[in-house]
């Protein structure tokens, strides 16, 4: 798809979403649940829309909060329940309505004893460290968020005790019971009014914080010297960023602080739209163009899942690349981890990673698109690092004991700066040096337009319905439809030659599929895998 003329350049006052409008919204309006476009649909990231299109209204909110603690009634879950929410305006709505529905059905809810935005990691290390060593008891979390998603959007999501992200099973539950809830015209919902000020407060902001120098190196960033600018994107990280600075010792700077839920500091993403993607250039341009200040810069999504980094050097780096830095130093520079920890990594992130897992002589555990996948790892210790090629990853602490089971995207800013501190190479460098080892891949993603009909049999595809025997020159090698590391399907197809690979699946939002592909040999090669793979899409869904 064509980029906007706009992408990279800043928000105008025509962009700005009306605060006012949106608010109001929230509460005025409220969804049909005979309109599959207004039910709840409650995924790994949680329930997403906005109030303007009736996608994300108190109804939602209420009907999923109920059905949430009917959830971990049904599980045992008889612990706290840990929120947080981020700087987008519904957030602040939503959290109050799911505030009372805990509070009517009593729930211990944990609020931010500070009244502050609460990242997602923070949320997830806050889960872990209450169940640590614990059987019974065990507390969940909620957090209000659409992460990088535009200033009109609402989000919600729920991560059960393991402290990771909902999995099917879960999400499918809760959206079910919602929806039930919602065609009963919300008559199962329990509800009163509660003072947010008086529910028991959690020192999310502290608890990280104090903990960061067990899973980074931050004793050797300070030692080194290295100048940090670090930009929340107007996120829930803001707060903490300036307190990692402090607690620390690091010469960090914040250098965006301001929270304004219009978001309208930022730069347009590449279809016009104010996105906080941190690994957009055209979100980061601004940061991008300011790169000369500081050997590393770093930007974080609303929620603080992801990250951005930027170099001196080279920009802003593709998250495959980054990924692959990552990797290649966190498992020669842990000592203390497991010596069988392996790496995972979705099948739609870049080949590098497997062939700096097999010189590093690791397991590989590549898995289907989700975050979900590495949390059984994580916890148990038998990942070391679990990342995705949208920027979404963590890792363990030095010890090899579990940090977060959730998407960390402030110990992987973090990280670059170890990485330029240890090393004294920046992490675009240290890419530049795997790239003479293993080669230069060229990535891509692209979407092609496709109909319902044929987005459900592309989920449902087989490894045989593939009777292509080469692809762009190369003979195939491997066709799959499950995921290598654990068997889950793919929802898709990929398929692998020696220098090359590509997968397909479908959009969850629009009738068209994607078609992520990389090749080894160059852009060249890249296109013609990428033409090819829709031949070889066809003939599979006609098979």
């Amino acid at each position: 798809m064509a980029n906007d003329p706009r992408a990279g350049t800043p928000a105008e006052p025509r962009d700005l979403v009306d605060i006012d409008a949106l608010l109001a919204a929230y509460t005025e309006r409220h969804p049909d649940p005979s309109v599959p476009g207004q039910r709840v649909s409650f995924g790994t990231s949680g329930h997403r829309g906005s109030s303007l299109t009736t996608t994300f209204n108190d109804d939602h909110i209420a009907a999923t909060s109920q059905a949430i603690v009917e959830y971990r009634a049904a599980q045992g879950t008889t612990g706290p329940l840990f929120i947080g929410r981020d700087t987008h305006a519904l957030s602040e709505p939503a959290w109050r309505t799911a505030l009372e529905v805990f509070a009517a059905n009593d729930v211990t809810v944990l609020v931010d004893a500070a009244g502050g935005y609460t990242p997602t990691p923070a949320v997830s290390h806050a889960i872990l460290r209450h169940n640590r060593d614990r059987t019974d008891g065990l507390a969940d979390g909620v957090v209000v968020t659409p992460s990088h998603n535009p200033p009109s959007d609402g989000g919600f999501k729920y991560n059960p005790p393991n402290g990771g992200p909902a999995d099917t099973s879960a999400t499918a539950w809760i959206a079910d019971r919602a929806n039930a809830l919602l065609e009963e015209g919300l008559a199962g919902v329990r509800r009163r009014a509660v003072d947010p000020e008086e529910l028991p407060g959690y020192d999310f902001l502290g608890s990280y914080v104090d903990d960061l120098p067990n899973v980074v190196d931050l004793a050797a960033i300070k030692a080194a010297g290295v100048r940090i600018g670090a930009d929340p994107l107007g996120g829930a990280s803001v707060a903490y960023w300036g307190a990692i600075a402090e607690r620390h010792g690091l010469d960090l700077t914040v250098v965006n602080p301001t929270v304004d839920p219009q978001f309208g500091f930022m730069t347009l993403d590449w279809d016009g739209k104010i996105r906080m993607d941190c690994s957009s250039p055209y979100a980061m341009a601004s940061l991008v163009a300011a790169r000369d200040r500081f050997p590393i810069s770093t930007g974080n999504d609303a929620d603080a899942d992801r990250h951005g980094i930027v170099t001196s050097d080279a920009g802003l780096m593709n998250p495959n690349h980054f990924l692959a830095v990552a990797i290649q130093h966190l498992y020669t520079h842990r000592p203390g981890w497991p010596a069988g920890a392996g790496i995972g990594k979705t099948a739609v992130s870049s080949s590098m990673i497997d062939r700096v897992a097999a010189d590093l002589g690791r397991r590989l555990v590549e898995t289907p698109v989700g975050f979900k996948w590495f949390v059984p790892g994580l916890l148990d210790g038998s990942l070391g690092f679990g990342g995705e090629e949208s920027a979404g990853a963590s890792f363990l602490r030095k010890d090899g004991t579990v940090w977060s089971t959730d998407k960390d995207g402030i110990i992987l800013c973090l990280l670059a700066s170890e990485i330029l501190a240890v090393t004294g190479k920046t992490p675009s460098q240290q890419y530049a040096e795997l790239t003479e080892r293993f080669g230069a891949p060229a990535y891509a993603r692209i979407d092609v337009a496709t109909t319902p009909e044929a987005k459900a049999k592309l989920a449902k595809l087989s490894a045989a319905d593939v009777t292509a025997d080469e692809l762009a020159g190369e003979k195939i090698i491997a066709r799959l439809t499950e995921a290598p590391g654990n068997g889950a399907p793919l929802g898709g197809l990929k398929v692998v030659t020696e220098n090359g690979w590509f997968a397909a699946r479908p959009s969850g939002t629009e009738d068209v599929y994607k078609v992520y592909a990389e090749s080894f040999r160059g852009p060249e090669h890249l296109a013609r895998i990428q033409e090819e793979a829709q031949a070889v899409v066809a003939a599979a869904l006609t098979s």
